[in-house]
């Protein structure tokens, strides 16, 4: 690839750094956040090298899309995408262009409001082992990638090291008070039975998804991603089918490239192979212009 990769903006921007997470960069502007979307990919927990080109300019601009399309629905956090309205707070204008976000600052939610329309991945390996998801019983029977008959809603308490840790919904309602619960469970599903009907349309299954929430004043406000490779789980409908492992829409390439070598899953891994990152890169521009109609 002749993209560059973007690995860190913090050397770009004139602002504090707040937080640098996996993927994202969070900078205090003051009255707003800017959110930097950097070509950073993590896999088993690790942040791998190198960084894949195109990746974040991906994630930053589906997530704007999509807080478009679903601005009716939810409200959510953008106040512009727009790296030149920033000035002389960016040096670097022209790497970091299509990769920020501004947005309001928000009291962020501590739970992930995951949704999930099939039984597939971590999912079917609770049902596997219990008959159960985040102690929701399920009928006996069920096969791997089958659909729910309705979407499942299974939170996480989110955890800023380690894993986020799975818990049924009444422990969601102990932590943040049972009215919110069930509000934020409620917009979780409308979200994805939106675009789960966008993307069937377009030859793509979105199998399940997470979504991130905050306060403002007292209301609830969608922010940080909003149904990206990294936030949900596409397959491409001629791919479906049950009592297999379904190659995902997005770093899959990564991850069996990973799981077919000999890391010990203890260390960082070795650097990944050219072929690996070039076919993830095309992943993420594939996955954009299936959703969006449009080429990067």
């Amino acid at each position: 690839m002749t993209v560059q990769a973007l690995s860190t903006a913090a050397d770009y921007i004139k602002a504090p750094l707040l937080y640098k997470g996996k993927v994202r960069e969070l900078y205090d502007l003051g009255e707003h956040y800017l959110i930097v979307v950097t070509d950073r990919i993590s896999a088993f927990d690790y942040v791998l090298d190198p960084a894949v080109p195109q990746k974040g300019n991906v994630l930053n601009r589906l997530s704007a899309f999509w807080f478009e399309q679903t601005a009716d629905i939810q409200p959510n956090h953008v106040v512009h995408t727009d790296v030149d309205l920033l000035g002389d707070l960016i040096t670097e204008p022209e790497l970091l262009r299509n990769r920020i976000m501004v947005t309001k600052k928000a009291e962020r939610i501590d739970i992930e409001c995951v949704v999930r329309g099939y039984i597939t991945g971590n999912g079917w390996r609770q049902y596997a082992k219990t008959s159960a998801i985040n102690g929701i019983e399920l009928p006996a029977g069920l096969r791997k990638n089958e659909r729910f008959p309705e979407p499942l809603f299974t939170p996480a308490a989110k955890n800023d090291v380690g894993h986020d840790e799975d818990i049924p919904f009444e422990r969601m309602q102990e932590l943040i008070g049972a009215e919110l619960a069930e509000e934020l469970r409620d917009r979780s599903i409308k979200l994805y039975e939106f675009a789960r009907g966008y993307c069937e349309e377009r030859g793509i299954i979105l199998a399940d998804c997470k979504f991130e929430f905050g306060l403002i004043d007292g209301k609830v406000i969608l922010i940080d991603e909003i149904f990206t490779p990294d936030a949900s789980r596409f397959w491409a409908k001629e791919n479906y089918a049950y009592d297999i492992e379904i190659d995902s829409m997005d770093k899959e390439p990564v991850r069996t490239y990973l799981l077919g070598s000999d890391w010990d899953q203890n260390s960082k891994p070795a650097p990944l192979p050219v072929e690996v990152v070039d076919e993830t890169t095309r992943r993420y521009l594939n996955i954009y212009e299936c959703l969006t109609g449009k080429s990067l």
